[in-house]
């Protein structure tokens, strides 16, 4: 094989594909980055829970296919010169790389014990733009679970239900649920999917309106765009009904600025960081919300305005789930509904009747 393609484009490509290559492997093929050239030349990495291609645009000389040293070819790719780069293999599976005065050779695997990505068909295709999925992502999957005893809660949900899109993820401390409406033509579907491949997924989307088509079969989920695919495997199992999870039903009411309430939150949360056990404590009272800390370190003391209805309270919480859940929220204001001492509050959209976004968060004893 022989290529000649920019060094942005190739780095690019290799970055993408880098996020499904083995790093703790038995297998020193999984170690590399699959180059195959034909009409196209395509770059791919497998670590058998994920697989990434990625198409990169090149001055297609010869045809052929080689594995290459992941690690080493991405570091080599990223010092050469700001050029054009020609990739040539010969039949020793010697891989040269040239750049301007740069010139190495690189013992390559001869690709036939490559594993192939597994054959999805394109069942129950949706189609989201990659700035709505980066979004929908970015909103749920930090409340992903990692107790692999419960493997369920280390996955987002994804349905569909009459039209609309829902992402959902549990980590048995709190609840994140997006919801958008769609307009399709699918049957309703739920599949749960790995939140670490969701993870790697919104590191290469762009905020963009660029089409991605999602699909999946046989345990497996495609995200499919013009110049890359991702192949995850399914997490089987009945997700949480997060339904029963979530009600309207309130002692308290507060509406509140995020952003006001979020900067407070992470002032009075610095007096703690070094100790997880102290929580933040909420005094809410006359259209107001007391916050404090009291930690071996010292105290603090923050306040901040909001709308009220209903009984005064005071409850307690860990401050990072606080934190998350408003950083995930992108409107100025929220409601959030408190029911006692010891039950989650939930935050949920200002106008009444949407169900857009609704985070749980369990309150601590204090």
């Amino acid at each position: 094989m022989k290529i000649i393609c920019s060094k942005e484009n190739l780095l690019n490509g290799i970055n993408i594909v880098q996020k499904a290559v083995s790093t703790k492997t038995t297998l020193p093929i999984l170690e590399g980055i699959l180059l195959n050239v034909d009409d196209k030349f395509k770059l791919t990495g497998n670590d058998l829970e994920i697989g990434i291609e990625c198409f990169v645009e090149a001055d297609i000389r010869n045809t052929g296919s080689i594995v290459i040293n992941s690690k080493m070819f991405g570091d080599i790719v990223r010092r050469l010169p700001d050029s054009e780069v020609l990739i040539e293999v010969n039949e020793d599976n010697l891989v040269i790389v040239e750049c301007e005065n740069s010139h190495f050779e690189i013992k390559g695997i001869n690709p036939s014990g490559y594993p192939s990505l597994p054959v999805v068909e394109k069942e129950n295709i949706l189609s989201l733009t990659q700035s709505d999925l980066k979004d929908m992502i970015r909103q749920t999957v930090f409340a992903v679970g990692s107790d692999e005893n419960r493997p369920v809660l280390t996955g987002t949900l994804i349905e569909v239900k009459n039209n609309e899109l829902v992402f959902v993820s549990i980590d048995g401390y709190r609840l994140a649920l997006r919801k958008k409406l769609i307009d399709t033509d699918l049957s309703d579907f739920s599949v749960i999917v790995p939140g670490k491949i969701l993870n790697e997924i919104s590191k290469i989307l762009q905020s963009t309106d660029e089409e991605v088509l999602v699909y999946n079969s046989n345990n497996q989920i495609v995200f499919d765009a013009k110049s890359w695919r991702i192949v995850s495997r399914l997490i089987e199992g009945k997700f949480l009904n997060y339904n029963s999870l979530l009600n309207k039903e309130f002692e308290t009411k507060v509406i509140i600025n995020n952003k006001e309430f979020q900067s407070s939150l992470e002032r009075a949360s610095l007096i703690s960081m070094n100790d997880k056990n102290s929580p933040v404590k909420l005094f809410i009272n006359n259209d107001k919300i007391v916050i404090t800390s009291n930690a071996e370190l010292g105290n603090v003391r923050e306040e901040i305005n909001c709308e009220m209805v209903g009984n005064s309270l005071e409850i307690g919480y860990n401050p990072t789930y606080l934190i998350d859940a408003l950083k995930a929220i992108d409107d100025e204001r929220s409601a959030i509904y408190f029911i006692t001492t010891n039950a989650p509050c939930t935050f949920r959209p200002v106008i009444e009747n949407s169900d857009a976004f609704a985070y749980l968060v369990q309150a601590v004893r204090i």
